[in-house]
């Protein structure tokens, strides 16, 4: 256990306290009151990637600025708002609260999901993209954010299955692996909060990710195999690996192929690298924003440079490997 051992201290350094304090809870096992958990949840706003976020925020509660929660992409509110959901933080913090309560307020749509402001309807990415990380601050008895999770049942395919792209258009029928928010919102959701319909629909979107083993629909879409930091609404084999394991699916055959490669794609050291800050990086798009460097259009936030050992991506792998029966809780 020397490798994992070295990968956990190194999870627990300091200098991030956002992954020391969920390495803590979520991989150890510790309790809020132990006083390490403590210390660890009191520095996240004071030193980091939280912390770094947290200054650009406007008096309002906004990022960039107050018009739109969704424009420039990947640097306005909403963006900013589902990286802090993965670092730890709640609606305790009064930043937090301010931000979410403008976010629940200003897009809300009329039929019970969220969407961009004005939006009479929701849009599925934007609707489970926002129950996981209002679930995440704190908000799960939200009436907002449990109509959220009924929409989503609604938005469901006939067979299983969810698609982004033929919102609005009932029969459901297209189903997409892309579609993956739903049951990463279902996922962090409390179980006992769970309705049978939500229960359903759970099960039979998980059969739709098993019978296609998380990666199997139509030509090879290389972005999938690309592990990727801020996750957003991008789907690659481990979002597919964390969102199932955690419904509880860890012990199904038909999530081998993901299983292998998550641990092909382990380093020597124990580690997993960062392939891409956005998974269709490519050369001609780091060679288009080098020609257009003012434009935030196509330019992804970065927490962690690609290609280097990455604790976001790495506190994710092994809390999957956890699941599996694959790393001690020491």
């Amino acid at each position: 256990m020397k490798k994992g051992s070295f990968v956990v201290d190194w999870l627990l350094e300091e200098n991030q306290p956002s992954i020391r304090y969920l390495t803590l809870t979520e991989l150890l096992g510790r309790t809020e009151k132990d006083p390490e958990v403590k210390r660890a949840r009191e520095n996240i706003t004071k030193t980091g990637w939280a912390k770094d976020i947290l200054d650009e925020q406007m008096p309002s509660g906004c990022w960039v600025h107050e018009k739109s929660l969704f424009m420039p992409t990947f640097h306005a509110t909403f963006w900013m708002l589902l990286i802090l959901s993965d670092l730890g933080l709640t609606k305790e913090d009064p930043l937090i609260d301010r931000a979410c309560q403008s976010w629940i307020k200003r897009n809300a749509s009329n039929d019970g999901g969220f969407g961009q402001t004005g939006q009479s309807e929701g849009h599925l990415c934007i609707t489970g993209n926002t129950a996981r990380a209002l679930v995440k601050f704190g908000y799960a008895d939200h009436p907002k954010v449990k109509r959220a999770f009924e929409w989503l049942v609604k938005s469901q395919a006939e067979l299983g299955g969810w698609s982004c792209w033929n919102f609005g258009r009932p029969p459901h029928r297209k189903r997409d692996l892309d579609s993956w928010e739903p049951l990463g919102a279902f996922a962090v959701y409390p179980r006992q909060k769970w309705t049978r319909s939500m229960k359903l629909a759970c099960e039979r979107g998980a059969e739709f990710f098993l019978e296609r083993e998380l990666h199997k629909q139509g030509a090879r879409w290389e972005q999938w195999y690309r592990f990727h930091y801020p996750v957003h609404y991008y789907y690659d084999l481990l979002v597919g690996l964390d969102f199932m394991t955690a419904l509880g699916y860890s012990d199904d055959k038909r999530l081998g192929y993901a299983i292998s490669l998550l641990k092909e794609k382990r380093s020597p050291d124990g580690r997993w690298n960062l392939d891409a800050n956005r998974p269709e990086e490519s050369a001609a798009l780091a060679s288009w924003r080098k020609k257009h460097p003012g434009s935030r259009n196509m330019t992804p936030f970065v927490l962690e440079q690609p290609g280097r050992p990455s604790k976001m991506i790495t506190l994710v792998a092994m809390k999957v490997m956890s699941r599996l029966g694959e790393v001690r809780r020491d």
